[in-house]
């Protein structure tokens, strides 16, 4: 299957046995106005019972559901909608229930068989604060396989509906059939037993009673109020139809309609005639993707509109409130690798290197799928995406198996990291007659440097490099010293860097493909630098990190021009 389709039956599938107890139990509670509300007469609503139960937390902190009294004081925005009953001059206790039931804690209870990994714990806590109108407008991308969907597109609508039943909510996917079928899971979970007693209020048509209310696999109406929920698939029409809440999952079927300029212009222009115009000032919007191009839906948005990235929890804002560092027309970004690359956020504490969700996707499985097509990796697996036709390097370099014969020279170049965000990278080579440069060994890291000046100095000694040099703009000069001390029969040589780097790569990477070979497997030894390098755009700014791709530049500044050559180098003594 692909794109949407797939991702819409991925979801955490492990049973959970206290959760299926805590749905038992909620059952038992409910009494017989709610968990009998299909005996009652079609044309009449549910007078249920006041529900026993209540999940008093605060989802901003994650703790625990507890049973007991509700005792928070609402909000003048938490008023009941009309036709919610008060007792005492004050809210009633169902109405407090439903506004402080959290998000994840309703999916447990309609979906008792979830077993949520952290970073879906964040993700949920996440669509909450959409949910409650935190976040007006919310960029989510992940990988395909990582229970997406079943948040945004299945459990999300519900819990919508549930706390406001006149809510306007639709569905929009890369087909109408996709978009049908995320309507009709969602519609089994508001005729759920464990649905009816956690949102009594929301209701919708048994067979053909009420009559005239709808119920079709592309919409259904909540009986009594204004609410309903739509499903439309791209380039649909939803003429005459006002939505508060848009939710867009993979309006692109796969890397076929994502590649082609023609579809993805199409897409645009249905966002913009049909998704847009039925919106108003209140309305929420959604766009839950997996990358596939750089100039996809999520692409076009971010050259158009604000995009802040979701890093901190003081982003969502206070609880109540709209969500701080978005522009009134602007979006928050949340993004999860599947491999980390980028530094630990709050929202994503991992650490570099590590799995998103290792019992599903471990590390061996994902550099695996990196090796096969980093670019497309970095696209659906990584939210990094590239055109190819926009790549500098791509999969054109030279590999070699056997290293030549006569081997004029044996070299190390070495570039130390800028930042802490940044790579050292330091690639040992051999330059054979012809003057083509072989690479036979490379360090490839974010490690610190007390650890990376004696990795250089293993790599030096295994290679049997004769000479080494080290570009010494940051702190590069104490690195050389340092490597120096612990390989002193190697020549270890500094030099400081003043050209443009950007110049410098974009005008020499003809030189670097023609003459720099790369050992056959170099993919599997080293991913990232091979990921680095054959993702590597031509537009300087577009990339993250420009570490390998100065390095192999360097290989050809250093010998393409001789020795005597534009860089300058200094003996450290």
């Amino acid at each position: 299957m692909h794109g949407g389709a797939s991702e819409a039956l991925a979801s955490p599938t492990f049973r959970n046995p206290s959760h299926l107890r805590r749905g038992a139990a909620l059952r038992n509670v409910s009494t017989q106005g709610i968990s009998r509300r299909g005996a009652a007469h079609p044309d009449s609503r549910p007078t249920p019972l006041p529900v026993q139960r209540c999940f008093c937390t605060n989802p901003d902190r994650g703790a625990p559901p507890r049973s007991g009294v509700c005792v928070r004081t609402p909000r003048p925005s938490q008023m009941p909608p009309e036709g919610v009953p008060r007792t005492g001059g004050s809210l009633s206790h169902k109405f407090l229930h439903i506004m402080s039931l959290s998000f994840t804690d309703f999916a447990l209870e309609v979906y008792p068989f979830l077993e949520l990994q952290p970073f879906h714990r964040v993700y949920y806590r996440v669509l909450e604060a959409f949910a409650r109108g935190r976040i007006p407008r919310l960029i989510v991308t992940m990988p395909p396989q990582h229970g997406k969907s079943v948040g945004a597109t299945t459990l999300l609508p519900a819990y919508l509906l549930g706390l406001d039943p006149d809510l306007r909510v639709a569905i929009a996917s890369y087909s109408g059939s996709l978009a049908s079928k995320f309507n009709r899971r969602v519609q089994r979970i508001l005729e759920s037993s464990e649905y009816a007693a956690l949102f009594p209020e929301t209701t919708i048509k048994r067979g053909t009673r009420p009559p005239s209310y709808i119920r079709t696999a592309d919409e259904v109406e909540i009986i009594g109020r204004r609410g309903g929920l739509l499903s439309v698939g791209r380039e649909g029409s939803l003429t005459g139809n006002r939505v508060d809440c848009f939710i867009l999952d993979d309006l692109y079927k796969d890397a076929i309609e994502a590649n082609s300029p023609l579809i993805r212009a199409n897409c645009w222009e249905w966002y913009t005639s049909v998704v847009r115009t039925r919106m108003h000032n209140a309305s929420r919007e959604l766009v839950v993707f997996t990358r596939w191009h750089e100039e996809d839906l999520i692409g076009s948005l971010m050259r158009r509109e604000p995009v802040v990235p979701l890093e901190r929890w003081e982003q969502l804002g206070p609880e109540g409130a709209p969500a701080s560092g978005t522009a009134p027309e602007g979006w928050l970004h949340l993004n999860f690798e599947a491999l980390k690359s980028s530094p630990p956020t709050e929202l994503d504490p991992r650490r570099p290197g590590e799995a998103l969700w290792p019992g599903q996707h471990d590390v061996a499985l994902l550099e695996a799928k990196r090796r096969l097509d980093p670019v497309q990796f970095e696209c659906m697996y990584q939210g990094h995406p590239s055109a190819r036709e926009g790549l500098l390097y791509g999969g054109n370099f030279a590999e070699y198996d056997l290293l030549p014969r006569d081997v004029v020279r044996r070299g190390n170049y070495t570039d130390t990291a800028d930042t802490g965000d940044d790579y050292l990278c330091s690639l040992s080579y051999v330059v054979d007659v012809d003057g083509l440069i072989y690479v036979t060994d490379a360090v490839y890291t974010r490690e610190p440097m007390e650890v990376t000046e004696q990795l250089v100095a293993e790599m030096l000694l295994r290679s049997d490099t004769r000479e080494a040099a080290v570009e010494s703009n940051n702190g590069g000069r104490g690195f050389a010293r340092a490597v120096q001390a612990r390989v002193p029969g190697v020549r270890v040589e500094w030099f400081h860097q003043s050209a443009n780097k950007e110049a410098r790569i974009l005008s020499n990477s003809a030189t670097v493909l023609h003459l720099v070979r790369f050992p056959r497997g170099w993919s599997l030894r080293w991913p990232e630098l091979y990921a680095h390098l054959t993702t590597y755009r031509r537009k300087f700014r577009a990339n993250r990190w420009h570490d390998a791709a100065d390095v192999v530049t360097g290989l050809v500044e250093r010998e393409a021009t001789g020795r005597s050559g534009r860089l300058r180098y200094v003996k450290i003594v």
